[in-house]
C-alpha cells in the first residue's frame, strides 16, 4: 500500500475532488472488476499527486462505474469519477506538455485546432495559387509533385513532424516518471508490456467491465463508442503504412508517385481513409448524443474537433485521389495538406495525446498487478 500523507496537500482542487471521490470508492469497491481503475486504486489507502494523474489517465471514461454507482447524484455523496478523472486527465497534458509554455494550448483546444486549419489550409491555398498561377488547372497524370517538389513537402512536413513527435515522446516520458518514482526500472516488464499493448489495441477497457460495452445516453449498454475507436484507429494506421509505402517505394524502389489504383500505397490509402471517414463520423455522434455527467463538458470542444479534422483528411485525401486527373485537383490538394499540416502542428497538444499517456498507464498498471502476484 502507498501512503504519501505529505504530498497530499500540494493537492488542487480537482485532485482533491479525485481524491475525495476514490477515498469513497476504496470504501465501497463495487467496480472493483469494471475496468483497470479500481483494482489499481485497492492498492492505495491514500493518494498522492502521480497517484492522481496516473488513475485519471488509466480512466476510458466508459460511464459503467458512474451508472452502477449508488452514491451518484442524487447522493449527498456526488460521486461521479469518469467526469472528476476527466478534469484531471487534461490537467495531466497541459503540465507534462513539452515544451511547457505551449500546454496551455489544451486549455484552448478547439480554437486551436480551428486557428491551425485556417492557417494552414490558407498557405497552401495560395501557395498552390503562386506556382500554379490558378487552382484549376488539369495536372497530366494527377502528378501533384508538379504543384508542390517532393523535397518542398518532405523538408516542410518532415521537420513539422519531428518536432510534434520529440515534443510529445518528451511529454510522455514526463509523465511516465511522474507516476513511477523510486521504482525499478530495470526489471524484466516484457510480459506486462504486451498485456498493456493488448489492451491497448483491443481497448479492453471499453467493454464496460462486463463486455457489454459503455454506457450511452440512455444507459443503455452499447460497444459503438468501442468499434468507431477501432474504426478510426486502425483507418489512422492503415493511412500511416500507406505513406510509409510510398516512401519506400520512393526512395529505396525508385518508383514515383502518382501510383495506379491498384498498387499496395493507393490500396492501403483507401481501406485506411473509409475506416477514418466512418470511425470520426460514429464518434461525433456519439460525442454529441452522449450523457450530460459523462465526462467534463468543457472538453468536448477539443474532443469534437480534433474528430472533425480527422474526418476531414480523410475526406479530402480520398477526393483528391477520385479528381486527381481534373482540374479540381490543385485545389483538392492545396486543402488536403492544410488539414494534414494543421494536424502535424496540434499533434502534441491535442487529443491525439491520449493515446500515448493511457498507453503508459496500462503498461503501470500491469507491472502492479504482476509486482501484487509476486507477493502474494
Amino acid at each position: 500500500m502507498n501512503a504519501n500523507n505529505n504530498l497530499i496537500p500540494l493537492l488542487n482542487a480537482e485532485e482533491e475532488e479525485v481524491n475525495r471521490q476514490l477515498q469513497i470508492c476504496n470504501a465501497c469497491r463495487y467496480c472493483e472488476g469494471f475496468c483497470a481503475v479500481f483494482p489499481a486504486m485497492t492498492q492505495r489507502l491514500e493518494f498522492s499527486k502521480s497517484d492522481i494523474h496516473y488513475l485519471a489517465n488509466l480512466c476510458h471514461n466508459c460511464g459503467a462505474c458512474l451508472h452502477a454507482c449508488q452514491y451518484a447524484l442524487p447522493h449527498q455523496f456526488d460521486v461521479n469519477i469518469p467526469k472528476s478523472m476527466a478534469k484531471v486527465r487534461l490537467q495531466t497534458y497541459t503540465e507534462y506538455a513539452w515544451p511547457r509554455k505551449l500546454g496551455a494550448l489544451y486549455q484552448r483546444n478547439g480554437l486551436t485546432l480551428t486557428l491551425s486549419t485556417a492557417l494552414a489550409l490558407g498557405l497552401f491555398l495560395i501557395l498552390t495559387l503562386i506556382v500554379q498561377g490558378t487552382l484549376f488547372s488539369v495536372i497530366e497524370g494527377g502528378d501533384f509533385y508538379q504543384i508542390f517538389p517532393h523535397n518542398t513537402l518532405v523538408s516542410m512536413f518532415g521537420s513539422v513532424f519531428a518536432f510534434s513527435t520529440v515534443a510529445l515522446v518528451i511529454g510522455v516520458v514526463y509523465f511516465w516518471r511522474q507516476i513511477t518514482p523510486g521504482e525499478n526500472r530495470t526489471q524484466k516488464n516484457t510480459p506486462a508490456l504486451i498485456q498493456a499493448g493488448k489492451s491497448a489495441l483491443t481497448l479492453k477497457y471499453l467493454d464496460g467491465g462486463h463486455g457489454q460495452g459503455c454506457n450511452n445516453q440512455d444507459d443503455a449498454y452499447t460497444q459503438s463508442r468501442r468499434i468507431f475507436h477501432h474504426f478510426t484507429f486502425y483507418g489512422f494506421m492503415l493511412c500511416f503504412a500507406a505513406t510509409s509505402v510510398a516512401t519506400l517505394y520512393h526512395y529505396v524502389m525508385g518508383w514515383g508517385a502518382p501510383y495506379p489504383i491498384l498498387s499496395l500505397p493507393v490500396m492501403l490509402g483507401i481501406i485506411g481513409g473509409v475506416g477514418l471517414l466512418i470511425g470520426p463520423a460514429g464518434l461525433l455522434y456519439l460525442n454529441y448524443k452522449r450523457h450530460p455527467e459523462h465526462g467534463d463538458s468543457d472538453q468536448r470542444p477539443m474532443d469534437r474537433a480534433f474528430t472533425a479534422l480527422l474526418f476531414m483528411i480523410s475526406l479530402t485525401g480520398l477526393l483528391l485521389l477520385g479528381l486527381r486527373e481534373t482540374a479540381l485537383m490543385p485545389l483538392m490538394l492545396a486543402l488536403h495538406l492544410g488539414f494534414v499540416m494543421a494536424f502535424f502542428l496540434t499533434m502534441p497538444f491535442s487529443k491525439f495525446a491520449h493515446g500515448f499517456y493511457r498507453g503508459a498507464a496500462l503498461f503501470k498498471s500491469y507491472l502492479e498487478s504482476k509486482k501484487e502476484k509476486s507477493t502474494q
